[in-house]
């Protein structure tokens, strides 16, 4: 398992919602342009176009994008960063996952990243800006002193952010 801390039904899960959000205005493969900090980056996304089955079954937006989001975060994290969930975070602390190298034991957390994860069906830029911010006062607020990042996709835009609290 690439992400020991997402198990395999919730990742083909949150492949199915990606599908699902991808489809709305892009066909595959799509190029997504990603902002890290201030380093810049272009992945090409591919994936089978979702079925009537899928769609319906992914029929809520909000849920939907929220999952699909956390594919693609995940897999920015992963390209980016080198960095994999380790585990699911508790309630309260400001983030969705725990990110550590591959590798790291799921209850060691001494080097663990909060990971604060959205995602916006937006076409609209300042979503997406907004967004990060919000997400970003979000993770520092949490019950935790561990480092945060946070990571916006927007599906629309085909544009991801992703930015360290400092």
């Amino acid at each position: 398992m690439r992400h020991p801390g997402v198990s395999y039904g919730v990742g083909l899960a949150y492949e199915e919602a990606a599908r699902v959000c991808l489809d709305r205005d892009h066909s595959s493969p799509v190029t997504i342009s990603i902002r890290d900090n201030a380093n810049e980056a272009l992945a090409e996304a591919s994936w089978v176009a979702a079925g009537a089955d899928l769609k319906a079954a992914w029929a809520n937006d909000t849920d939907a994008t929220e999952a699909g989001a956390s594919a693609l975060a995940l897999a920015t994290v992963e390209l980016l960063r080198g960095l994999v969930a380790i585990r699911r975070t508790e309630t309260r602390t400001g983030a969705d996952y725990y990110l550590d190298v591959p590798g790291t034991l799921t209850d060691d957390l001494e080097t663990a990243i909060r990971l604060e994860i959205s995602g916006t069906a937006s076409a609209i830029p300042k979503v997406l800006i907004d967004r990060l911010a919000q997400k970003l006062k979000q993770a520092e607020k949490g019950a935790s002193n561990l480092p945060a990042m946070a990571v916006v996709v927007g599906f629309a835009q085909t544009r991801i952010l992703s930015a360290d609290l400092e």
